[in-house]
């Protein structure tokens, strides 16, 4: 039984880990860059571009929390030396996601304008949002099988063939989405914020493709599903379950940071559109020690070995400290020109500048977030993270937001209510963890 874990093992796994994760985050940091600085009505079609990322990180991440579930109990059968008792759950859970894709489009797709009203949009906003989202919407299915084959590839101790798959996709959606935004003259036509659509939906589509290929080539699982019904399936709903109250949560706090944004008027959305979406790059970037942190854990889990998960929390902990203090400080040197990339409209560069500094200030401790969320999760001990969320959301975020907003902070309303937010996910988990699984 290991004693500790190697900065080498840890690395082994974050680095393409985050890798695989800020390439997610390209994909939508590359649609707002390249919309925000079409000719035509670019604060508008930027601030779509903005609700419609933020909704589809909400819905994806909700549903997609069925990958850490799947991550979870293969490694932690892996860990035991029983990996063949999952080999007819995989198929059933790639299943489930499946069907619970198709359920999402045919939903969102019905209801589009209500959607996007409960953001405040209206007017031309309204109307690029809708017409973004209609395009995106079929990437879900694509997206929710690709992520539950990460999701083994994780449990699985490998983060490298999801790196690829992502670099991949984010490569290839770069190149389409700008050449069909503003289009090449006489081969193809400028289709403004729908170019970016379809570019996401072809770089979804590839991502997909090469992660079948990896799990077909170099996984013990295939996608047969079987008509008896796997032991492990029914534990891993209820964990599903909890991580989708727990993500419908978060992403509670997401929805009424935009809702109250767009609330303010055209220029903060705008700006809240290239903060959070820098924001959710950060997260993707530290995001890859947790799914170390994710993988070892569930491992050391199967071999009931809590003092060296201990021990490796601490260690990656401090990577993922250095590595946001490193982003804050090219952030910090960059830190107008960064705003001017994504838009040239000098009010929102005004709002943008105005918040930035207090993103950047929250990155320490949401790395230690990430890191014991990801821990938690490699334990399958979702009721832990329900139950932080909600805390943090109602007794944190919630009323911080109101009576700032009451008070017309406006946009530092949102951000502040942010930091009490993380400050809420953070430390608890830290306390809980050992004191339940430590000091035992």
């Amino acid at each position: 039984m290991q004693n500790k874990i190697s900065f080498k093992d840890i690395n082994k796994l974050a680095i393409p880990a985050i890798f695989a994760s800020i390439s997610e985050s390209l994909i939508s940091l590359t649609d707002i860059a390249i919309v925000g600085n079409v000719k035509e009505n670019s604060v508008e079609a930027l601030g779509a571009v903005g609700l419609v990322g933020s909704f589809l990180s909400a819905i994806i991440w909700i549903v997609a929390q069925t990958k850490t579930s799947i991550s979870a109990t293969v490694s932690q059968h892996l860990g035991a030396n029983r990996i063949f008792a999952v080999k007819t759950l995989v198929p059933q859970a790639i299943l489930f996601n499946f069907i619970l894709s198709i359920l999402l489009f045919i939903f969102t797709t019905l209801f589009v304008n209500e959607i996007f009203i409960a953001y405040n949009a209206e007017g031309l906003l309204l109307t690029y949002a809708k017409e973004y989202y209609l395009i995106r919407a079929w990437g879900f299915p694509l997206t929710l099988i690709t992520f539950a084959l990460y999701g083994v590839f994780r449990g699985l101790q490998n983060t490298l063939w999801a790196m690829k798959c992502s670099l991949t996709g984010a490569i290839i959606n770069v190149v389409l989405t700008y050449y069909f935004v503003f289009g090449i003259e006489g081969v193809i036509p400028a289709m403004h914020i729908k170019g970016a659509a379809y570019a996401s939906v072809i770089a979804q589509s590839i991502m997909l493709a090469m992660a079948l290929y990896y799990f077909f080539k170099y996984t013990p699982f295939s996608l047969k599903v079987r008509k008896t019904i796997n032991p492990s399936l029914k534990p891993l709903i209820i964990m599903s379950f909890n991580f989708i109250i727990r993500t419908a949560t978060l992403n509670l706090a997401i929805y009424l940071a935009n809702a109250y944004a767009t609330g303010y008027g055209k220029n903060y959305i705008a700006a809240q559109s290239i903060l959070m979406n820098i924001w959710l790059f950060f997260s993707f970037f530290i995001d890859g020690y947790a799914s170390a942190g994710n993988a070892i854990s569930g491992k050391l889990v199967g071999e009931n070995n809590y003092q060296t998960m201990w021990k490796m929390s601490k260690d990656i902990s401090k990577y993922a400290i250095i590595i946001s203090l490193l982003l804050i400080g090219i952030c910090i040197v960059f830190y107008r020109p960064i705003g001017l990339l994504f838009n040239q409209d000098p009010e929102v560069i005004y709002v943008f500048t105005s918040i930035f500094w207090l993103v950047l200030f929250m990155q320490p401790i949401n790395s230690l977030a990430y890191i014991f969320d990801g821990i938690f999760k490699g334990m399958g001990d979702a009721k832990v993270l329900r139950n932080n969320l909600l805390f943090a959301t109602f007794c944190g975020f919630i009323p911080t937001l109101l009576i700032l907003d009451y008070f017309n902070f406006k946009l530092y309303s949102v951000w502040i209510a942010f930091g009490v937010w993380m400050c809420c996910r953070s430390f608890p988990l830290m306390y809980f963890f050992k004191k339940n699984y430590v000091d035992q």
